[in-house]
């Protein structure tokens, strides 16, 4: 398709249901948009996934066209009241697959991304029907059971760490390139001095950033709670968590003692400032997603994981103790630790400022800041844009 001397290439997105899946897909999505610029076409994109899902949100704030199709979530090892999910998903399975069916050819995409997540299978399989390129992205070490499905008939498949090729299927592993995990340029170029400001912090006093991610977690947020009265003595804690907790943790900031409340700063959630939120802090407490990990390497900051448990695959675990064992994180890998653990480990911190360098250093040393312009490029290659 041609506009005057420009071309055009249509790329059709599915992915989401969480960050993970959801912010490594609109970080592609701009450098596939300043790749393609820069090669004389215009790009044309297309985001599909669930009405329900974070990427409806994601994409309209960014204003990329959506369209949402019901897709089924298959539960390998379901409770009773997930059974009952599983036989309703069940019906929701041809539905989907003949909205994507029909989205898909009425697009006429150049190219699909894939970046994991249930809503990506419909899609995928409507990508062969049509004969389009399907690129599809990872971001874990093992994959996930949607990118298991697409991964034997995927055109190329990005991976994030070198590791994951041997869990592709054999005939697949030529198709692979490593990638990296994209993350959002902009958390790399904070500004410290801001969030002091914004968020009445003190200079000076060590800073110790807390999340379990947009909606908290119980198990972090309990933790913290319970050592407030200690830790405080020694830093200031900014703690994201979750809406439904900020009720509750800013009655514990209440109860403390008047010198150390005003060292203590619930949100329910921190949204455009994180990047400055990352450069300001000297801690990360936080799961260990595979989007989180990618974050905490990219700007290059100690933290101490406390992984989902279980994850898929035990892979929040993997991932901890991949950083650990690097030197660039401290990871409490127990099924059930005391926030006793989470303190000690905090302290140890908080005492050796060489030891953050250090481990700053290591993590810094993990993350690939390329990995948005690499995926763009697979991209690109599939699409047939010509330089």
């Amino acid at each position: 398709m041609m506009a005057g001397d420009r071309r055009s290439l249509r790329l059709l997105v599915t992915g989401g249901g969480t960050g993970g899946h959801t912010y490594p897909a609109l970080t592609t999505i701009g450098a596939v948009r300043e790749r393609a610029t820069a090669a004389g076409y215009d790009l044309d994109v297309l985001w599909v996934g669930t009405a329900d899902g974070l990427e409806a949100r994601v994409s309209a704030e960014n204003g990329i066209p959506f369209r949402a199709i019901k897709a089924g979530k298959l539960r390998r090892r379901p409770n009773i009241r997930e059974l009952a999910s599983n036989l309703a998903d069940m019906f929701r399975i041809p539905v989907g697959l003949t909205q994507a069916a029909v989205i898909a050819a009425r697009y006429r995409p150049d190219v699909v991304l894939s970046t994991g997540g249930y809503v990506c299978v419909p899609i995928g399989l409507a990508s062969r029907m049509l004969g389009r390129p399907l690129v599809m992205h990872e971001q874990i070490t093992a994959l996930g059971l949607a990118n298991r499905i697409l991964a034997r008939f995927a055109s190329r498949i990005a991976l994030t760490h070198p590791s994951s090729i041997d869990h592709l299927p054999r005939r697949a592993r030529e198709r692979a390139v490593v990638t990296g995990n994209p993350i959002r340029q902009h958390l790399v170029h904070g500004d410290a001095a801001s969030v002091w400001e914004h968020f009445g912090l003190t200079p000076g006093l060590p800073l110790i950033y807390v999340t379990g991610g947009a909606q908290g977690s119980r198990q972090i947020n309990t933790m913290i709670e319970e050592i407030l009265p200690s830790l405080l003595t020694r830093s200031q804690v900014l703690h994201q968590c979750g809406a439904g907790w900020i009720d509750q943790l800013s009655q514990a900031a209440a109860r403390l003692p008047a010198e150390l409340r005003r060292r203590y700063h619930p949100v329910p959630y921190i949204g455009g400032e994180l990047a400055d939120v990352f450069a300001a802090a000297d801690i990360v407490v936080s799961r260990s997603g595979a989007g989180t990990i990618a974050e905490l390497t990219a700007v290059g900051k100690p933290s101490v994981l406390i992984p989902l448990v279980p994850s898929a695959g035990d892979e929040q675990r993997q991932n901890a103790r991949y950083l650990a064992e690097s030197g660039a994180a401290r990871a409490i890998l127990e099924d059930r630790p005391g926030s006793d653990l989470l303190l000690a480990e905090l302290n140890a911190l908080l005492g050796n400022p060489g030891d953050r360098a250090a481990m700053a250093w290591a993590a810094k040393s993990l993350g690939r800041l390329d990995a948005a312009d690499a995926l763009a490029q697979v991209i690109l290659d599939e699409g047939g844009v010509l330089p």
